[in-house]
């Protein structure tokens, strides 16, 4: 491959600190006639591959200090990255301070995020020793100057970037503009997520608080959807970044069927927090859990002994909603309930892994997508965001965290012990359900199940009348979950009407005793939990 021969060598700076496929990209800039600047361990790494390596103290007259805190931040580098070739005076001034250009950095950060997620927590002295300081500036020099430099920040645009050389003969000037602005791009959203990551986990250790002051969040590449919520509307799928890689819905592996849209995402997400949820109720009973998801509100949720009958109980509370639905079940999916699941019309299916028969089974509808999501963990409180006109609010969300040890029966008929568990399942429920809401739950053979859901409306009693509906005869007996306190005894007189024995409610209303008249007049059982569940 033959080098320009009208001027001098390119010069490329490769100074990472994770060193997968460095060595091949150092071969091959110096095979194009690249003269190679490094720093200690990458300038270590290529000497022993044989790269002939000018150390950038070389290059500076200046040694490294303060144990590497300062090596790269001079203007020998900085200089030869940010001069403009086209500006006479920039080239002119260069050439006056001895200085040479730089046309390709290389540049990998320090990796903060991972030593901030250690366990047990490192020192703060330690984690800030991982902030890095020359690696961002660089990158943002070289992508600030992306006409005339390029910039590498991560190891999967190594091989596009030596083929593109190889192409024009090592010369970085005729590489296409739009390669470089594509790079560019890469390195500032790369160093945008980097002091995003600072910035959070800083506040976290230094401020502490509920919420944080400012919201500063980083995601990898967005995958298109098939569409947003209507056909009409372009959307796409976001990972979040984390320096352990991908988690929830990110992590999850996909088997056969066509792309996931907008919707399936958000009934996928309300599916998996719900069944996280169930895990917590189980405490370590080997159970199984399967929740059914419609329109991002649950139709149907049971735990069972036997994973087919959480299935058949789950999909026995609202049937008819359940066509198209979205099912997440809390354990490996077995054949026998894939079979029992047979061709019932849903759109996805979730959960920690499946069986080689099952996935066979469930393959026969070739629309289904199936999703592997190994790891499968009890729901834990995390920050939930949401996008506002004009802003953004956030809240700590997670599994409902009603002290169940100090709930009242505030009634003359009182509740058993037992009430409490399927309290304890119905909240779980509850709390993923669009209000007003109530639940009508039950106790099973073998588990708990939901008989009837009544979501999303704005008079509570007439979310009493749709779970009533939803719940037929199986109402009878049933313990109903409300999400917030019922401001009319009308909501216990139609529960009594479609034979609800037990009310489970916050309490907090001005009408309280009213209530609890009224359930004593039919002899139903009340708890108060003192915990409200909204969810808007």
């Amino acid at each position: 491959m033959l080098l320009r021969l009208d001027m001098a060598a390119p010069r490329a700076l490769l100074s990472v600190w994770e060193k997968s496929g460095i060595e091949p990209l150092a071969i091959s800039l110096s095979e194009m006639g690249w003269e190679i600047l490094s720093t200690g361990g990458t300038s270590r790494k290529l000497r022993e591959a044989g790269v002939n390596v000018i150390d950038v103290s070389e290059a500076t007259g200046h040694p490294e200090c303060f144990d590497g805190r300062v090596k790269t931040l001079h203007p020998a580098v900085h200089g030869g990255i940010l001069v403009r070739r086209d500006r006479e005076d920039d080239m002119k001034t260069l050439n006056e301070l001895n200085y040479s250009t730089i046309d390709l950095v290389c540049v990998n950060l320090y990796p903060f995020e991972s030593v901030a997620a250690k366990e047990p927590p490192v020192s703060d002295s330690e984690l800030i020793e991982m902030i890095d300081i020359g690696g961002p500036t660089m990158i943002r020099s070289a992508a600030k100057n992306h006409k005339d430099v390029l910039v590498l920040t991560n190891n999967s645009q190594y091989q596009m970037v030596i083929d593109s050389l190889k192409e024009t003969g090592g010369d970085p000037s005729r590489i296409s503009l739009e390669m470089k602005k594509n790079l560019s791009l890469e390195a500032f959203q790369c160093t945008a997520a980097y002091d995003a990551a600072v910035s959070t986990e800083l506040e976290r250790r230094f401020i502490g608080g509920d919420t944080p002051t400012r919201l500063h969040f980083a995601t990898e590449k967005g995958t298109p959807l098939r569409y947003g919520e209507n056909p009409h509307q372009p959307a796409s799928f976001y990972p979040a970044s984390s320096a352990s890689g991908l988690n929830g819905l990110a992590a999850a592996i996909q088997h056969g069927g066509k792309a996931l849209s907008f919707n399936n995402y958000l009934d996928l997400d309300g599916a998996l927090r719900i069944a996280r949820g169930l895990l917590n109720d189980m405490e370590g009973k080997k159970n199984h859990g399967c929740v059914i998801i419609k329109h991002t509100n649950p139709c149907g949720v049971a735990i069972d002994s036997s994973q087919k009958n959480a299935w058949m109980n789950a999909l026995a509370s609202d049937s008819e909603s359940a066509f198209g639905c979205v099912v997440a079940f809390t354990s490996p999916v077995e054949k026998e309930t894939a079979e029992e699941i047979g061709g019932h019309f849903l759109e996805c299916i979730i959960a920690p892994g499946f069986s080689d028969e099952a996935l066979e089974v469930l393959s026969s509808k070739k629309n289904r997508r199936m999703l592997t999501l190994s790891q499968f963990l009890p729901r834990e409180d995390e920050l939930r965001i949401r996008q506002l006109d004009g802003g953004w609010v956030a809240q700590i969300q997670g599994p409902p965290s009603v002290d169940w040890d100090s709930v009242k029966c505030v009634t003359k008929t009182q509740g058993t012990p037992e009430s409490i568990s399927l309290a304890r399942f119905g909240s779980t429920v509850l709390s993923e359900v669009k209000s007003n809401s109530v639940v009508l739950v039950a106790q099973t053979n073998t588990g708990f199940a939901t008989v009837g859901v009544g979501p999303g409306q704005t008079s509570r009693v007439e979310a009493v009348r749709i779970a009533a509906r939803r719940a037929g005869d199986r109402a009878v007996g049933s313990m109903m979950v409300s999400d917030a306190f019922f401001p009319f005894r009308d909501g216990i007189d139609t529960a009594n009407e479609i034979g609800v024995t037990t009310v489970v409610q916050p309490g907090g209303s001005i009408r309280d005793q009213e209530c609890i008249d009224a359930a004593d007049e039919h002899g139903i059982s009340m708890f108060f939990t003192g915990q409200r569940l909204f969810l808007h």
